[in-house]
Order: C-alpha cells, then structure tokens, then sequence
C-alpha cells in the first residue's frame, strides 16, 4: 500500500473512531428508558425485521418491561408497553404526549398542513374546527346515521344482486364507507362505478399500502437516507395527484354555489372561515378577524385527505376482520342473528337506538376492535414539552410510540387476551359493559376525531347485513388466520371470500 492509500485508510479509521466515541458519549448520557445497544448512525436497524417492525417491538417488552427505548438511525424512540403505562401518558399526562411523531412516507404530501399530521397552534385550530364543524353539520346524529344507513341499504342491493356468488367483499366496502364521507364532506354519494370515485379510492388503497409495505417502514426508521433513495416510499406524492385534483375541483364549484346562509357539507363551512363571504351564524365568527389564521385552501385539502385516508380504510378493514370472526365462529353469528331477530326484527332497518338492547352485538364488535389491534402501535406521538416520566427524562419533541397491541392484550384487563371472547365486554348478567383498555380509537388528546362516525358505521353495517344474509365461505379458516400479522402501520386481514344468502324472510326498508 502506498503512502497516499495508507494516509486515507488512517483518516477513514479516525473518523470512523470519532462517529463511535462521539455517539457512544451521547448515547450513554442521555437518562432514557434502557434498550437494544444502538449502532452508529443507523440505531437498531438491524434489529428490526425487514417489513415486520411491529413484531420487531413487541419482543422488546419482556426483556426490557412497559417502557424502553429504540433508536431510528440517531434519533431515539420511546416505546410505551401495557395499559397503566399507555394511559398514564395518553390519558392522565394526554398534553406533554398530544404532539404528533414523524410519519416520513407521507410528509412530503402534507407539507405540514392537514390535521392528523400536524402539531402546535395549526394543530390546535384545526382539531377544534374540525370536530365543532362535523357536530353543527350533524356528526353523530340522526342526519348522518340515515346517511349510513343509506349506504348500508346499498350494499345489501348490492349483495342480493349476486344471487350467493362468492367474493371479496374489501372493494365494496370501501365504496359505501367513502360515500359516507362524501355526502359529509362534498355534499353527495357517488355511484360505486363512476370512474372519478373509482379513481379515488385506488388512491386511498396505494397510499396505505405505500405506508405498510416494508420501504415505507425503512423511510421511517432512516428517513434522513431513504428521502434520497428511489423506491415505492417515495410514490406517495405521485399518487395522490389525481385525489389532490379531485378535493381541489371540489372546492371550486363550492365557491362558485356557496350560500353562507345555509353551508351545505363540511367544504361550505370551512369556506366561510376563509372568508370567501361574510358568516351570518354565530358559531362561525369566531376568529373572523385573527390575522395567524390557518384557514387557508391547503389545509382544506389536506383535512379532507386526512379524514379519507384514516376513514375509509380503517373501517373497511375491521368489517373485513369481523366478517372473518364470524365465519370462523359460526355459533358468535347465530347469537347475533337471535338478537336481530328479536330487537329489530325484520321488517325495518337497524337504527342506533338499538344498540342499547343488543349487549352482545355490541360486546362481539368491541372484540373484534380489540382482537383486530387494526393500528398495533398507534400512530407515533411526541413530547410537547421537557417531560419526566417514570424516573426517565424524555426532552421536548421526543418520539413516542403507544403499543396498542399491548394495550388491548393486556392481561389484567382482559382475562384472555389472546383469544376472542365477546365476554371481555359483558357482565355477569350479559349486559354490556365498558373496558377502560379499549382504545381502538386510541385515547387522550390525539383520539380520532370520527370514532362517533365509526363506531356508527360499525353497528349499522354489520347488523343491517347479518339482518339479510347467512354469511357462508368454502374456506376452513383456522385459529392463525384470525391472528394479526403486525406486518405494517396497520393490521390488514387476510384475503378471503365468502357468500351471502338471503336469509329467508323478505326485507323491506
């Protein structure tokens, strides 16, 4: 080796030394949970199995308890286990944990704007107007149950059409669950062929599975290396021109047809913050002259975005789970059948004032949220502010992830958490009962904004199809089946089909 060789290779171990000794004095000086030893520059990496990060925390909890620590690249994250440990940061400290951690796939489409992906005052004022809006528009009350109730009537048309031929049921789901929301937020539903709507939802469906897949776990591990290296990670954006198109021609024709007198969807009224007209309504003055407003067209588009993307397929995948619950566990369906039956009957539709005299109906869905786990650890948080917890220090903008897995297999709340039992939500008398450790719609300040709309749907939909149809499948399915894969960001059932049978009375509407 020549001079200039052997000089070169003495600066690579020099620095290479340097990196080690710098991050090892960093890495020991923190006062943070214990954890899997971290490498240089790139953490635990190559501890977390490719495509399976989920799986790769949860074997953490035993050897280092309900609260430890895990670096993405140089950057740690904590990772809370369990429910006192999930409840006391979510719950009873909910605004030191209200921030929202780094979701890198999908941040170059939000650019900051939105509401599930955002922190500080925009967060702020976006989340009130958002939840003020939907309760005046009607969210959770009879104007939007007919809505749902409307969609559910069209899917057992639908059903009844394909005279017991097997299929997958995920397409048409996702079709009546998005004309939820577009009659809440556009004003209208869509037919399920129209190629615009159809459009539409292949983009809600990519950008999930962009999110999942394992490049977009590795771009929020590294995001730092992976925002410059090509793959599907970096598609979002690309993907989401045709739906950013679409919301955007949406709010063109609103402003040309807006009367401010009476805001016909969720658009209207976020067009009257803007200031597009004067407001007549008192709910709708507030902040009329506040010069940091955020109600600007980006946010707009990027809420409206948020609510597709965390509402459409996040219901439309637990029905597909608690469909695959109830073919598995015929005898959980005639339970349910019976007290259709007997609540409802046959010759109207099923409202939300029967929810309060179906117990087991309403146990047997809380179980299938519960036994889904549809997002295994949330999505991320972060400290607002320098924060002790538990004796450790956690600085302000720490990453936090809540395993909700944990949570909900917690076994001091649940007496068998590894298996589904409808029982977790019912007395000693088969009354309903409520479980703090449910926290499907996760809990304290980040709680999803349409856990009333979901939670609606959930109901309606599954007792308006288990009304009119014996649900029936070729397949065997077995115990592993039903068990979640923690693959990605969220827990997606396996591919099955099934068929419906007209049960053998004669529904009318």
């Amino acid at each position: 080796m020549d001079s200039a060789g052997l000089g070169s290779l003495i600066i690579i171990l020099i620095t290479c030394l340097f990196i080690y000794i710098t991050w090892n004095a960093t890495y020991r000086n923190r006062n943070l949970p214990p954890g899997p030893t971290p490498l240089p520059l790139i953490g635990n990496l190559l501890q977390i199995k490719w495509g399976q990060m989920a799986n790769s925390l949860m074997k953490y909890r035993n050897q280092y308890g309900s609260i430890y620590t895990v670096y993405f690249g140089t950057r740690p994250v904590i990772i809370l286990c369990g429910y006192e440990t999930v409840k006391e940061a979510l719950v009873d400290r909910g605004e030191e944990f209200a921030g929202r951690g780094r979701i890198p796939p999908i941040e170059k489409l939000t650019q900051g704007y939105g509401i599930s992906f955002i922190n500080g005052e925009r967060w702020r004022q976006m989340r009130s107007f958002t939840f003020k809006s939907l309760r005046e528009l009607g969210f959770g009350k009879k104007t939007f149950e007919e809505k749902v109730q409307e969609e559910a009537k069209s899917v057992v048309k639908e059903l009844k059409s394909l005279k017991g031929k097997s299929l997958d049921v995920t397409r048409l789901f996702m079709d009546a669950l998005s004309n939820v929301l577009f009659s809440i937020i556009f004003g209208n539903r869509y037919e399920y062929k129209d190629e615009r709507f159809v459009k539409f939802l292949a983009v809600v469906e990519e950008t999930f599975h962009i999110m999942s897949c394992p490049w977009g776990q590795l771009h929020a591990i590294l995001p730092g290396v992976m925002d410059y290296i090509p793959g599907p990670h970096q598609n979002i954006p690309a993907v989401s021109k045709e739906l950013i198109s679409f919301i955007r021609d949406r709010i063109k024709v609103h402003e040309k047809t807006l009367n401010p007198d009476a805001p016909r969807d969720f658009i209207d009224v976020f067009l009257i913050k803007m200031e597009k007209v004067f407001p007549t309504q008192s709910w709708m003055l507030e902040e009329k002259n506040d010069p940091n407003t955020e109600f600007v067209e980006m946010n707009l588009i990027m809420i409206i975005h948020n609510l597709f993307i965390a509402g459409t397929e996040a219901v439309t995948s637990t029905l597909r789970h608690g469909i695959l619950v109830i073919l598995k566990y015929p005898e959980i369906q005639d339970k349910i059948q019976q007290e259709i039956d007997q609540i409802i009957g046959h010759d109207r539709i099923p409202n939300l004032k029967d929810r309060a005299n179906m117990p087991y109906t309403e146990a047997t869905i809380h179980e299938i949220q519960r036994f889904c786990d549809l997002a295994p650890f949330n999505v991320p948080h972060q400290t607002t502010k320098n924060t002790e917890f538990r004796g450790y220090f956690l600085p302000k903008g720490t990453e936090v992830y809540p395993l909700l897995y944990t949570v909900h297999r917690d076994p001091t709340k649940f007496a068998t958490p590894f298996k589904f039992n409808p029982n977790h939500f019912l007395d000693e008398n088969g009354k309903f009962k409520k479980n703090d450790a449910f926290m499907a719609f996760s809990a304290g300040k980040r709680i999803c904004p349409g856990e009333s709309l979901g939670r609606m749907e959930l109901f309606l939909f599954f007792t308006t199809i288990l009304q009119n149809f014996k649900l029936t499948s070729e397949t065997q399915f077995t115990d592993a089946d039903l068990i979640p894969k923690l693959c990605g960001f969220l827990n997606s059932p396996i591919h099955y089909e099934l068929s419906f049978i007209p049960r053998s009375f004669k529904f009318t509407s």
